[in-house]
């Protein structure tokens, strides 16, 4: 037997699940400059932003091990579902928020929807493919990720130049409906007859540790770190994290096994990844406003831009096992995270006129670069592990990912806001108190102090361009500092090219025996 008769539409129910996660994240970027315009928008500002992209981001990180015993426990469709239900039901409220307060909250409980969709998928096709075709299944489900970070922006663009900024949410709708009759229908439910028990202290500090750290850090970006509920959160976020690793180290079930991290190459491994994509997703961050502001792009030609980091992975991501297989994980990481460095670097000397495919060229450079990430890190992750913790790996890399890619946005979104405020200061003495903070604040502020100023606004605007493209160039220097501590990891402690006759599983036999699998175990 080769699996479930209907394996295979079960596998492109399960890529519309997945597909309307992905769509969501990416789609945000080319719409936040029209969710910070007053008029048109919810009138945000940088730091509601950070917040709109981190609530999700922090809650699903925090709950997707969680989530992953409780459809194990109580049944995969079933989670399945109600992931799919609690995520359509939040898009429909993010479209509809009347402010940034409530577009945070919405895209919260959207993450605790996306922590119930993500584990399930992959748990459902360990169950219903054989492992011979286990690999093939979870290539395609891979592949779901990399079209719909590919086609989110554009998707994004094309709502926002026809409809207003809640259609970016409301198109989730019909597609999560779709989904649900899908899965009630197609998808056969299972269960873990031994499944792990949950950590629901674990769950709570970790959740709250990392919420406070990143308030942390965008409200010190906001208004200054000697500010009290800036530092005052970052101290109280450290005595909550130290408890949570300790309160880790004593659980038979942990939410996060920490243990893991005293095996070298797999701290190492997952602290490449965390640190790539702090690095990265807080660049795409600030690089969205440069495009749709300084630049001035719509956001279907802003969305455009994004596309050839998507491409870059979707064409070079699938060579990378067989340049792992050959040179081993330590060159080809090496060798990418410097590839994502440079892209990174671009940034520094990007300007207000700077041609447009030059910025369009330095996405596409960190897209190969991540391409030759990703691969041979996940590879060494599994080859740290004996075959009965992969799952468990896996998990643990993909909360490091998402952790990594928000405290990214508010580090880095933090380091343009304040960099940001102290050069636009001195330009905005003559202005009424509320024009002035709202001028400081951020650049969309500025735009929109400048739109009611009429003429007078134009030198508002460039010095606020000015200013942005400065923070622009400090926050770059940031990312490429990140991005090197994880070249110097990749370089000293990640494994280098194995004997011929131990050869490594390539990443698709990695993912398919021991992701696919042990992930229903996690």
């Amino acid at each position: 037997m080769n699996g479930h008769p209907r394996r295979w539409a079960i596998l492109g129910v399960l890529v519309i699940s997945l597909l309307v996660v992905v769509l969501d994240n990416t789609v945000l970027n080319v719409a936040m400059r029209t969710i910070a315009d007053p008029e048109h928008g919810l009138g945000a500002t940088q730091s509601q932003l950070e917040w709109a992209i981190n609530s999700y981001t922090l809650v699903f990180a925090g709950l997707l091990f969680t989530a992953g015993v409780l459809a194990d426990r109580y049944g995969r469709r079933l989670s399945l579902i109600v992931g799919l239900s609690i995520f359509g039901i939040s898009s429909l409220v993010s479209a509809y928020a009347a402010t940034s307060g409530q577009l945070i909250t919405a895209r919260a409980v959207m993450g605790l929807g996306a922590a119930a969709i993500m584990p399930a998928t992959l748990s459902i096709i360990a169950n219903v493919f054989d492992p011979s075709e286990r690999g093939r299944a979870i290539g395609v489900w891979a592949g779901a990720v990399g079209l719909g970070v590919a086609i989110g922006p554009i998707v994004g663009g094309l709502l926002l130049e026809n409809f207003w900024w809640g259609s970016v949410f409301l198109i989730n709708v019909p597609v999560v409906i779709v989904g649900i009759v899908l899965v009630a229908v197609l998808v056969p439910e299972s269960r873990d007859p031994r499944p792990g028990k949950i950590d629901i202290g674990g769950v709570l500090l970790s959740v709250v540790g990392l919420s406070l750290l990143t308030y942390g850090v965008i409200e010190g970006g906001e208004k200054g770190f000697s500010d009290p509920l800036a530092w005052g959160a970052l101290l109280v976020a450290v005595l909550v994290l130290t408890g949570f690793v300790l309160w880790e180290r004593s659980r038979e079930f942990p939410a996060l096994d920490v243990k893991l991290f005293t095996n070298r190459q797999f701290a190492a491994s997952t602290g490449v990844i965390g640190l790539i994509f702090f690095a990265a997703m807080g660049a795409m961050f600030f690089s969205a406003f440069y495009l749709q502001l300084v630049r001035d792009y719509g956001p279907l030609a802003s969305g455009a831009l994004f596309v050839p980091f998507a491409v870059g992975q979707l064409v070079f991501a699938p060579r990378s096992a067989a340049m792992v297989k050959r040179f081993g994980p330590r060159a080809v990481s090496t060798v990418g995270l410097l590839l994502v460095t440079a892209g990174l670097a671009g940034f520094i000397f990007i300007g207000a006129t700077t041609p447009i495919w030059i910025v369009g060229g330095l996405f596409f450079l960190m897209g190969v670069g991540m391409a030759n990430v990703m691969p041979p890190a996940t590879e060494s992750i599994m080859a740290a592990l004996p075959r009965e913790k992969a799952g468990v790996g896996s998990a643990v890399s993909n909360t490091i990912r998402q952790v990594g890619g928000a405290l990214g946005v508010a580090a880095l979104g933090a380091v343009v806001s304040s960099v940001y405020r102290d050069n636009v200061a001195g330009t905005t003495e003559g202005l009424p108190a509320a024009a002035r903070t709202a001028a400081e604040e951020s650049i969309s502020g500025a735009y929109g102090v400048a739109e009611q100023a009429g003429p007078a606004g134009a030198g508002l605007i460039q010095s606020a361009n000015d200013a942005f493209i400065t923070a622009m160039h400090y926050a770059s220097i940031a990312s490429v500092v990140v991005a090197l501590l994880g070249v110097a990891a990749a370089a000293i402690w990640l494994p280098g090219k194995r004997p011929p006759q131990a050869p490594a599983p390539t990443v698709e036999e990695s993912l398919a025996e021991e992701q696919g699998v042990a992930l229903v175990e996690a």
